[in-house]
């Protein structure tokens, strides 16, 4: 398993990606969609933002606290999060849910936004890094696909979900300049 220090390293420059790529993206671009079932690119940074912030994060700062969490110490890591930790990443597939208003992302509000969306995620990171030593290995929360992880392997696991969307970045963006070229056949 990779040290949290090299998964900081990874989670910056993947960020560094997510925002260079996001300099040559338009609002309309970060709408569009190529059907109903599919995400806009927008909503796939918004996705990769709320889950850091609001589910990741959280996960890790309460495993960290002085909270007894041993109700799932006991517990063990899905065969899925089995795998993922051995590899180091997620399979290359896209994970396909069901649409629905808890899990389905908001359209983007601005581009700012997702700037400083991704920089308050790289800087949460970068202040959590430092701490992971000290939590306890046996604090652990469960994941809804993964089973129970504790504090470092969260902290893992947001820079492999990082790089696990490269693959859907590559794919929306490649239709959505095929889209571009061919005429506008994409959702708004």
């Amino acid at each position: 398993m990779r040290s949290t220090a090299e998964a900081l390293k990874s989670l910056e420059t993947a960020v560094e990606r997510y925002l260079a790529e996001l300099n040559n993206l338009d609002m309309c671009s970060l709408l569009k969609k190529q059907s109903e079932e599919e995400w806009s690119i927008g909503q796939m940074y918004v996705h990769l933002i709320q889950s850091a912030l609001f589910m990741q994060l959280p996960n890790i700062e309460q495993c960290l606290s002085n909270e007894d969490l041993k109700l799932n110490s006991g517990e063990e890591k899905t065969e899925l999060g089995r795998q993922v930790f051995e590899l180091g990443q997620f399979p290359p597939v896209p994970v396909k849910v069901p649409a629905s208003p808890q899990y389905t992302p908001q359209p983007p509000e601005s581009k700012e936004g997702l700037i400083d969306g991704l920089h308050e995620v790289v800087e949460r990171m970068r202040s959590t890094e430092p701490l992971l030593y000290q939590a306890s290995v046996n604090n652990k929360i469960r994941h809804p696909r993964l089973g129970t992880l504790n504090a470092q392997e969260w902290f893992l696991l947001i820079e492999m979900h990082y790089r696990h969307h490269f693959l859907q970045l590559d794919r929306l963006i490649s239709n959505l300049e095929r889209y571009t070229r061919e005429g506008d056949g994409m959702d708004l």
